[in-house]
């Protein structure tokens, strides 16, 4: 036993260790004391106390993030405790010392510091260092030895009757369990810890292990409520003012779950930048290794393979395997993708796997050996390819929802290996309906829509070989399959937050105030921040609703119930695969497929359409630049008309049709392709949701209709007054009274809605795209609150049917979101329109509509009569080719 010199206990020495304890919940309160402490023991050569004193000015830097200063002011308590021979002291410090070490990179001087202090310490204080080395031995990815260690300390700390360090040690064990899958454990662990927190009044610690309690639920795939952990926490954080960069990748990892990859890159990125200011390496190499993660779903992949290799040589410098193999797994996935499968090398892909399956990740360990078994394929090796399938498809009935689609994936590849095309293709669905069970589980429309993305590769490999067979049944299933997922699913409708909807009136009144700013040619700056803030803290809020998770959803659409609900019409749907757009058409219940055109072709030449018809809506009169724009849309328009309808001839002839677009061709205006000027044209966002919405019950438009006109549009009260007399009974909101409040509670009890105003999407963020009303835009977000759309809502605006395109052809606009919350029909532009020319078009609209028209065959037979009206050479009448109807037609 080492000689210790005894310690007396002083008030000096009392307030030091007060300050030590405040480090954990108020640590800038504990800086200040353990200063004042510090010049107090200096002045009166007190070792002991200025040890102390140090220590806690140490551990109060580290939990700012001062890595540095907390390792200087910690060697600083070491020297004087040894200079005054109070060796608890110093092992005190060297414990603290060895876990800022630690959190640095320094694993092997961390563990040296933790062995001497071994030496200096007993009872309590050896259980503390115990549950420390077991934190060190964790990150270090030694998972058994520190599960030890934890319940050592744990079961220590219960006889010693320290709750504090109780509830540490919950929390650290906690994590340890998530990491390996033991959930249940975990949660039980960090619900502990946190009680215990609250009870002593650490509000900083009790929201450390909120926000663990996030990253369980994201473990166990419940997105929400993982997010609305990390919301609780950094609510808090953000209120004591504590930066916690390292709670910014869990959410981080939480986003690409849902693929909302642009977002949690943005994030890792300041992650990087403030653990880099910081010096905290461990975390550091973690934070680069997600960022790498999300460079690589962002299709950036030279940047992810520089990202993964930076992560991957810290985490070896280390000395952490398990990380260093998932870093691995990162560069060679980002090389793959940049190089293409066919240069990968098997063998290397193996010794991923397994060293990732050693560390516990199950889901990249199965993702590698399906690269394996694609690389064994690309070069003929078999036997290996089997081997390695046959290893991955073992997850497929139990873990999260990522890790199931991918074991059904191998599956799936594994019997089309030997020949089973059928059951391959039963193996994918069986994946798919994983995706859609976890899609049902999220309740906001945001994450719904992106979440598909994880079903690309499941989808693509259906498609393909459904393509390969010529199976045009096979392939629309296969189509609807991926891309009906969100108008399929129950409708999760969000509470009445009053939080949502004040921040959605703070909203209104800052957009109004920035458009004010700004004709003024004032300072904007403050009004943007303000408006990004807001809708940050709105997308937060609508992500913690909770979906159903009832069943997933119905079965897609088969061509024998598309038949009878087509009958004489016929229904075009596009799909997208290697670079190639192809058609399955549907005509007196025969599917035929067509091979059409490149997609990088056909994407030029909406491009430039588009570009010319918004040129031509600007141009009020005509003229010589106005006749040259007609000129580049009707070349564009009748170049996309041979690639897309003039092959399809002979199937359509002069059917009324309904069109499934995919990818840029859901921005298409179609009724300028010649071959769709006179026709009815209904564009839906599938097959399946065209088929809902036809057997819906129409609307008459005299039924419960209101007529509304946003502000500063003159022409829509013109239109409004035009309308009126058509539709005798409908309510009619102009001008100050449209206000977004007045305007919903109006939506909500009709069935008829025509909304003239000044359109805005957003392609940035998509769920923001809005109309103009008298207090400011009427978003996706408020139409989501509404408990009933109207049946048939016509939007006499710019770019209200224009949508965001995410894989699986999840769309994220105005109009989509209608469809999806329960509208049968749209009537919407894809570009921007004249004012003068949409006025009439839409009387000519409604005219129809009470004659008794379906609203597609009402909005080509008004196009019709209003280009006989105004002459067909005025280039302007091709801009107002933008209106579609979209839906049910």
């Amino acid at each position: 036993m080492p000689r210790r010199r005894p310690s007396v206990i002083g008030a000096l020495v009392l307030e030091a260790e007060a300050a030590v304890r405040l480090t954990a919940g108020q640590p800038e309160r504990a800086m200040d004391d353990a200063r004042e402490v510090q010049l107090r023991a200096v002045a009166d050569r007190d070792l002991e106390s200025a040890s102390v004193a140090e220590r806690a000015l140490g551990l109060a830097s580290k939990e700012l993030g001062h890595l540095a200063e907390a390792e200087a002011h910690l060697r600083a308590a070491v020297g004087l405790a040894r200079r005054g021979g109070f060796e608890p002291r110093e092992g005190e410090a060297r414990m603290s010392l060895s876990f800022v070490l630690a959190l640095g990179g320094g694993t092997d001087a961390a563990l040296a510091e933790a062995d001497v202090a071994a030496e200096l310490l007993e009872g309590r204080d050896a259980a503390r260092l115990d549950a420390q080395r077991a934190f060190i031995l964790q990150r270090l990815g030694r998972h058994e030895q520190a599960m030890r260690a934890y319940d050592r300390a744990a079961a220590a700390f219960s006889c010693f009757g320290d709750a504090m360090e109780a509830a540490h040690t919950h929390t650290n064990r906690g994590i340890l369990h998530a990491y390996l899958g033991r959930l249940p454990a975990a949660e039980a662990d960090l619900r502990k810890a946190r009680e215990i927190y609250v009870d002593l009044g650490l509000e900083m610690a009790a929201a450390e292990a909120q926000h663990n309690l996030g990253f369980v639920a994201a473990r166990r795939g419940d997105v929400p409520v993982a997010l609305a952990c990390y919301d609780a926490a950094d609510e808090v954080f953000r209120r004591l003012g504590v930066a916690r960069p390292a709670a910014l990748l869990d959410r981080c990892e939480s986003l690409l779950a849902v693929r909302l990859v642009g977002e949690a890159r943005v994030l890792a990125g300041r992650a990087v930048s403030q653990l880099e200011s910081g010096g905290l390496q461990f975390d550091l190499a973690e934070a680069r290794l997600v960022l790498a993660q999300a460079e690589l779903l962002d299709g950036d992949h030279a940047q992810a393979l520089e990202t993964a290799g930076l992560a991957w040589r810290s985490f070896l410098g280390q000395d952490r395997g398990g990380w260093a193999a998932l870093a691995h797994y990162a560069v060679l996935r980002a090389r793959w993708q940049r190089d293409g499968l066919g240069g990968g090398c098997p063998q290397e892909a193996i010794r991923t796997a397994d060293e990732l399956e050693a560390a516990g990740w199950a889901v990249p360990a199965a993702d590698a050996r399906l690269i394996a078994a694609r690389a064994a394929l690309g070069r003929g090796m078999v036997h290996e390819a089997d081997a390695q399938l046959l290893a991955a498809k073992a997850a497929r009935r139990s873990g999260p929802a990522e890790l199931r689609a991918r074991a059904w994936h191998a599956e799936a590849l594994l019997r089309l290996a030997r020949g089973q095309e059928r059951s391959a293709l039963a193996a994918l669905r069986a994946g798919l309906a994983v995706l859609d069970q976890h899609q049902a589980a999220l309740g906001a429309t945001e994450l719904r829509v992106h979440v598909k993305s994880h079903a690309t590769e499941l989808a693509t490999l259906g498609l393909r070989i459904t393509l390969e067979r010529r199976r045009p049944e096979a392939v629309l299933a296969w189509a609807e399959r991926w891309r009906a997922g969100l108008h399929r699913m129950p409708r999760a409708r969000p509470p009445d937050d009053p939080t949502v909807v004040a921040k959605l009136v703070e909203l209104r009144q800052v957009v109004i105030d920035l458009q004010e700013a700004a004709v003024a040619a004032n300072d904007t700056t403050r009004l943007l921040r303000r408006q990004a803030a807001l809708e940050a803290e709105i997308k937060r809020h609508t992500r913690r609703l909770p979906g159903s998770g009832a069943g997933g959803p119905s079965r897609p659409v088969t061509v024998p119930a598309l038949a009878d609900a087509l009958g004489r019409r016929a229904l075009v749907e596009l799909v997208e695969l290697d670079d190639v757009v192809h058609a399955v058409t549907v005509v007196d219940g025969r599917a035929r497929l067509r091979r059409l055109a490149r997609v990088d072709e056909v994407a030029r030449e909406v491009e430039q359409l588009r570009f010319a018809l918004g040129r031509l809506a600007g141009s009020p009169e005509r003229t010589s630049s106005s006749d040259a724009c007609a000129a580049a849309a009707y070349h564009a328009a009748h170049r996309l008309d041979e690639l897309l309808l003039v092959p399809l001839v002979a199937d359509l002839a002069e059917r009324d049709t309904v069109i499934v677009p995919t990818g840029v061709l859901h921005r298409l205006p179609w009724a300028v392709l010649p071959s769709c000027r006179a026709r009815s044209v209904t564009v839906s966002p599938s097959a399946t949701q065209w088929l809902l919405a036809s057997e819906a019950v129409r609307a008459a438009p005299s039924d419960d209709a209101v007529l509304v006109a946003g502000p500063a549009c003159d022409s829509g009260v013109r239109e409004v007054a035009e309308l009126a007399p058509l539709l005798p009974g409908a309510a009619r909101l102009v001008g100050d009274e449209a206000t977004v409040a007045r305007v919903t509670a109006a939506l909500g009890g009709a069935r008829v809605a025509h909304i003239v105003a000044h359109g805005t999407f957003r392609r940035d963020n998509p769920l923001f795209s809005s109309l103009r009303l008298a207090d400011g835009p009427l978003t996706v977000y408020d139409l989501e609150l509404l408990r009933q759309v109207p049946t048939l809502m016509v939007l006499s605006a710019c770019d209200g049917g224009v949508s965001a395109v995410t894989a699986g052809d999840e769309l994220s606009g105005l109009a989509s979101a209608l469809l999806a919350f329960g509208a049968r029909t749209v009537v919407a532009s894809v570009t921007s329109v004249p004012d003068d020319l949409t006025r009439r078009l839409m009387v000519e609209l409604h005219r129809r509509l009470v004659s008794g028209a379906e609203p597609a065959a009402a909005l080509a037979a008004g196009r019709v009569a209003l280009e006989a009206e105004v002459g067909s050479s005025d280039p302007r009448v091709l801009a107002m080719s933008g209106f579609t109807c979209f839906g049910g037609g």
